[in-house]
């Protein structure tokens, strides 16, 4: 085949803008205002593997709330919005050992505003329940860093597991 075929050249522009859209992955290196923005999100699961709904609350925000996306039964697109008391509840009234393990951050920080995309996957007494990402908007307020909310999605398909 002649590589300046039409053909060609739209077989190579399909691979390269393949390359281009590949996803983003963790940071090598983040500056103080990202890293202290990021150490409230794993204080947030710290405290949710001591079943430490008190720390976690201290975290967040006034008016913080919780976006969960995903299908329903039906395989129709859903998003439940939830106050960000439901979480805490969940998590003072858990049995179980709840271990939600993030990796690959993406941190990014605008003056007050922050936001730090993580991949993540759910362990409920050690046993695997689900994976997906969570993304997190972090506003900066005199006493520092504070979650405003938290959207994510489920599923139990096609999962990743965070590396060993």
């Amino acid at each position: 085949m002649n590589p300046r075929t039409p053909r060609a050249v739209a077989l190579a522009l399909a691979l390269l803008s393949g390359l281009a859209a590949a996803p983003v992955t963790a940071q090598d290196e983040l500056g103080p205002e990202a890293e202290a923005a990021l150490a409230v999100v794993e204080a947030l699961f710290d405290g949710m593997r001591a079943k430490d709904a008190d720390a976690m609350a201290e975290l967040f925000a006034d008016g913080a709330r919780l976006v969960t996306t995903g299908e329903g039964q039906d395989g129709a697109p859903r998003i439940a919005v939830q106050e960000i008391s439901g979480w805490l509840d969940a998590v003072r009234g858990a049995e179980a050992y709840l271990d939600e393990r993030i990796w690959d951050p993406v941190v990014q920080v605008s003056d007050r505003l922050a936001t730090v995309w993580v991949k993540y996957a759910l362990y409920v007494d050690e046993r695997f329940s689900h994976c997906g990402v969570d993304a997190f908007s972090l506003v900066k307020s005199a006493a520092g860093w504070r979650v405003i909310q938290v959207v994510d999605t489920r599923r139990r398909e096609d999962c990743w597991h965070p590396p060993s």
